[in-house]
């Protein structure tokens, strides 16, 4: 494999909360060699969501995921099934796709909620659910007049009324803290993620999905018309394949993917259980799933067992010095946030990577120049919802039916300048957005 960052952030990377929450998931190791209809590489919710609907469909399915169940960043994110996907702001989106590429958008932002709800109630999967819609708050002045202005196009744009908070009745609302106002958009909810993704992962191999873990691929070529995925222990011959891997994928794994995908990583800490005198001494007593308007934005929830998530964006390298740099950075900012929990235990820190696209956009699609080969990744730190409805949108696609798309997620990737040193952009675009966040 041919990766950009140091090896240790692919690794274990601290100790995840959610992993505490579901026993270990035991895909077995690939066992040799095997021919199935279309092979799957990545694990996590583009990849077991594609092998779900695949196998309810009929087709012979096989998964391919390089570490245990739950691995990446579907095992450690934040647990927010929300809007989002992209990283261009809707001015950007409108100037590229038209005011109705926009609103197709829009529409695909919701659809990808429905589509985990859908998966949770079909499937009977129980993951903590909670929060009515997200809160999103306002850091300064400026942006809560921002939010107030955006808060009028919500209702064309999503078919919701979203609710206003002035700073005044934050505190009301169990929303204390050093913020502007609120904006509620009642679309979405939080889960436990490891939950959600072992779900999935039961319902795709009752549905006849073959899962291996522990099987990275280390070849992917093609052969007399079909693809191999050759693996440490054996290979799969596929007639189809869809890339998966996200922020984990390799430079190699095909050549095409150089430079179009950017990981970054994301941190997090989990406090111990608050107690009732806790929450109210901060004025913090609110379920919603909340982040703030900063660049560099900083996404935080009550947990159902009354502990505290809070995360951030995470250092530019996996050296042990620059973790430990980003775990001083993370507590304190949680403590400039929510003083009042200053000396509250902190059982849980980790990070992971989470996936940028030059476009600011998604790609859901064939991989250009290689029939056969599908990709389906960049959700630019929101992929709970986006990457299991582009697992289900792929499914189709690679079944011949292929679903309309928005432009914005049809889209051929760019590539990055730099290639394989683009991590080098990191630094000055935090730079940058940390001006903007004054």
């Amino acid at each position: 494999m041919k990766r950009i960052y140091e090896a240790a952030a692919y690794g274990p990377q601290g100790a995840c909360f959610w992993a505490d929450t579901v026993p270990p998931g035991s895909w077995p190791g690939l066992p040799g060699s095997r021919q199935t209809e279309v092979a799957v590489i990545g694990g996590g919710f583009t990849g077991l969501s594609a092998a779900l609907h695949l196998a309810q469909a009929g087709v012979q399915v096989t998964l391919l995921e390089a570490d245990h169940p739950g691995y990446g960043a579907s095992g450690r994110n934040g647990g927010f099934c929300c809007l989002g996907g992209a990283k261009a702001p809707a001015s950007v989106l409108r100037k590229r796709f038209g005011e109705d590429g926009l609103r197709e958008w829009r529409a695909c932002e919701k659809a990808a909620i429905d589509t985990v709800a859908d998966l949770l109630q079909t499937h009977a999967i129980d993951a903590d659910t909670h929060s009515e819609g997200e809160t999103l708050l306002a850091h300064s002045p400026r942006a809560w007049q921002k939010l107030q202005a955006e808060a009028q196009e919500i209702p064309a744009l999503y078919g919701v009324t979203p609710q206003l908070t002035g700073a005044a009745d934050l505190a009301a609302e169990g929303l204390a803290g050093p913020f502007h106002g609120a904006l509620t958009v009642p679309l979405g909810f939080a889960l436990n993620p490891r939950k959600y993704h072992a779900g999935l992962a039961r319902a795709a191999q009752q549905a006849g999905a073959t899962l291996h873990a522990h099987s990275p691929v280390t070849r992917l070529r093609p052969i007399a018309g079909r693809w191999q995925l050759d693996t440490a222990a054996g290979s799969v011959t596929a007639d189809r394949v869809l890339l998966a891997t996200n922020g984990y994928s390799s430079e190699d794994l095909p050549d095409w993917l150089a430079a179009r995908y950017l990981p970054v990583q994301s941190s997090v800490i989990v406090t111990a259980p608050l107690t009732e005198a806790q929450r109210q001494a901060q004025g913090w007593t609110s379920r919603q799933m909340a982040y703030d308007t900063r660049q560099l934005l900083h996404y935080f929830r009550l947990l159902p067992d009354n502990r505290f998530l809070f995360g951030m964006r995470g250092g530019l390298t996996a050296t042990p010095r620059a973790q430990a740099a980003i775990s001083r950075r993370i507590r304190r900012e949680f403590t400039a946030m929510f003083p009042a929990w200053r000396d509250v235990q902190i059982t849980h820190e980790w990070a992971g990577l989470v996936c940028l696209m030059a476009n600011l956009t998604p790609y859901a699609g064939p991989v250009p120049g290689h029939p056969g080969l599908f990709a389906g990744m960049g959700y630019h730190g929101n992929g709970v919802a986006m990457g299991s409805h582009v697992g289900r949108l792929m499914a189709e696609m690679i079944r011949g039916a292929p679903p309309p798309l928005p432009a914005a997620l049809r889209t051929p990737p760019a590539r990055f300048p730099l290639g394989r040193l683009r991590r080098a952009l990191l630094a000055p675009a935090y730079v940058t957005a940390a001006l903007f966040d004054l």
